[in-house]
């Protein structure tokens, strides 16, 4: 049995993949922006080993959801899969929160992050990134993403005995995907899953994954430079580090 956490796991692919995982019997940590989006989830909830609420935008607040959630593990797995598409938090969510959660955790065997095909077109422009507030900068979302695949990468080569890797779940009709998103529902989740459940690691680690294959990244994700400038331009804005 796998104890998991999953961040924004009450609506999406996050909450498919808690669905998926307590069917087969493993114990899930659920999380939701505030309270009252776990209680729209409560049948879940209810089959949960927790559930933590907290605003990823905020890193304070991360820190406090990694804090908490840390009283129902240790975790076998967290899978990274809160995430937003616009507006000011894009790099908050999707970049910062993953990166702050991973330092101040215990480290689980495995870790999954949520990336996007979008992110091969993110700027490897680090300088001019204002991580508090991503209006007003075009691509944004794909930045992020290319930011989260490398940290992904990052914490693969820091971390050699933690199996991480970040997964493209592909376009699909989610509430952040839209009605229209053509690629499968049904296998959106199923790679950040068979992840988190890979006990014998037979994926590997610092691996881009889609729909179970693993893909060329963009070649930033393999470049240690970009990678440890990724690291020191966080640890600069969030005062944490990410250890040795």
């Amino acid at each position: 049995m796998a104890r998991v956490l999953i961040t924004g796991s009450a609506g999406g692919l996050g909450l498919n993949a808690a669905k998926e995982l307590i069917r087969l019997g493993h114990e899930v940590v659920l999380h939701a922006r505030n309270e009252s989006r776990l209680d729209a989830v409560s049948g879940l909830r209810d089959q949960a080993r927790g559930a933590v609420s907290g605003n990823l935008a905020d890193p304070a607040e991360a820190i406090r959801v990694a804090e908490e959630a840390e009283s129902f593990g240790p975790f076998d797995a967290v899978i990274h899969n809160a995430g937003v598409y616009r507006g000011p938090d894009i790099f908050s969510v999707n970049t910062v929160a993953p990166y702050v959660m991973t330092a101040v955790m215990g480290r689980p065997r495995r870790i999954v992050y949520l990336s996007s095909g979008m992110h091969h077109s993110g700027s490897t422009d680090l300088a001019t990134v204002d991580w508090a507030d991503a209006t007003g900068r075009p691509g944004a979302y794909s930045d992020s993403k290319l930011y989260v695949t490398a940290l992904a990468a990052a914490v693969a080569v820091r971390w050699p005995e933690v199996a991480s890797n970040a997964v493209d779940p592909g376009w699909v009709p989610t509430r952040m995907g839209g009605p229209g998103a053509p690629d499968d529902l049904e296998l959106g989740h199923a790679t950040q899953v068979w992840l988190a459940l890979d006990t014998g690691n037979t994926a590997g680690s610092g691996g881009y994954w889609f729909h179970q294959q693993r893909r060329k990244p963009h070649p930033a994700v393999d470049s240690e430079a970009f990678r440890a400038e990724l690291l020191d331009r966080l640890e600069q804005y969030t005062g944490i580090g990410l250890p040795e």
